[in-house]
C-alpha cells in the first residue's frame, strides 16, 4: 500500500472506494497541472497529499458539515480546502471563491474530473460577494482581523450544526498576534491532536463565530 492509501485508510477508515479513487486522482490531476501552472510550489508538490490534502482534511476532525449546508471556501487558489473536503462531504454544497481567474479554471477543470457536483466557484473578491453561508473556510490567506472583516455579512442566520455560523482558518507557525484581540470567542485547535506526522506539529485550525 502506498503512502497515499495508507494515510487515508489511517485517518479516514470508512472512506467509499468511490472516494478513495477520487483522493487519488486528485493527486494525478494537481501533477499533470503544476506542469502548465504553478499552482502547487514545485518543492512542494511531491508532498502534496499529506501537506494539502491530509491537511484539508483536518476540518472534518473538528466539524461533521451537515447536509445540504452551504461552505465557501475562500481564497480557494488551487482548490484547498474546498476541493479535497467536497469529496468528504458529497451531500454539503461547496462554493470556491478566488479572484484570480486561472486558478478558478483549475478549480474548475479538476473538480469536473473528479465528477464533484457538489463543487461551484466564484471568480470575484469576497468582499463583492452577497450570498450566505453556514461557515466560510479558508488557508492562510490573510489575517485573521482582515478575514472576519471582510464576511461579516456572508452568514447564515440560522445555525444548523452544534457550533455557531462563522469561519474556520487553517494556519500554521506563530498565531498569537492574530488572535490576542478575538481571544474571548474564538476556539483554537492543534492538528496534531489529529495526526501524528510532523509536518501538522504546528498547524492549528481556528475557529471563530460570526452569530450570535
Amino acid at each position: 500500500m502506498d503512502l497515499n492509501n495508507s494515510l487515508l485508510k489511517k485517518y479516514f477508515p470508512h472512506l467509499k472506494s468511490k472516494q478513495v479513487d477520487q483522493f487519488l486522482k486528485l493527486k494525478e490531476l494537481y501533477f499533470l497541472w503544476n506542469t502548465k501552472v504553478n499552482i502547487i510550489s514545485r518543492k512542494d508538490i511531491s508532498n502534496i497529499f499529506l501537506n494539502h490534502v491530509i491537511h484539508s482534511l483536518s476540518l472534518s476532525k473538528f466539524i461533521c458539515f451537515n447536509d445540504s449546508s452551504n461552505i465557501m471556501d475562500l481564497g480557494c487558489g488551487g482548490g484547498f480546502p474546498g476541493i479535497p473536503l467536497a469529496i468528504l462531504f458529497p451531500n454539503v454544497n461547496f462554493i470556491l471563491v478566488d479572484s484570480i481567474k486561472k486558478k478558478i479554471k483549475v478549480v474548475n477543470d479538476i473538480s469536473s474530473r473528479l465528477g464533484l457536483s457538489n463543487v461551484t466557484t466564484i471568480n470575484n473578491r469576497v468582499e463583492k460577494i452577497k450570498s450566505k453561508f453556514d461557515f466560510i473556510v479558508c488557508r492562510a490567506v490573510a489575517p485573521m482581523e482582515k478575514l472576519i472583516s471582510w464576511t461579516l455579512n456572508n452568514y447564515q442566520n440560522e445555525n444548523k450544526h452544534k457550533i455557531k455560523n462563522g469561519i474556520i482558518l487553517l494556519k500554521g507557525g506563530e498565531i498569537s498576534y492574530e488572535v490576542e484581540k478575538f481571544q474571548d470567542k474564538i476556539i483554537i485547535k492543534s492538528i496534531s491532536d489529529f495526526y501524528e506526522e510532523e509536518y501538522f506539529k504546528e498547524k492549528k485550525i481556528i475557529y471563530y463565530p460570526m452569530n450570535n
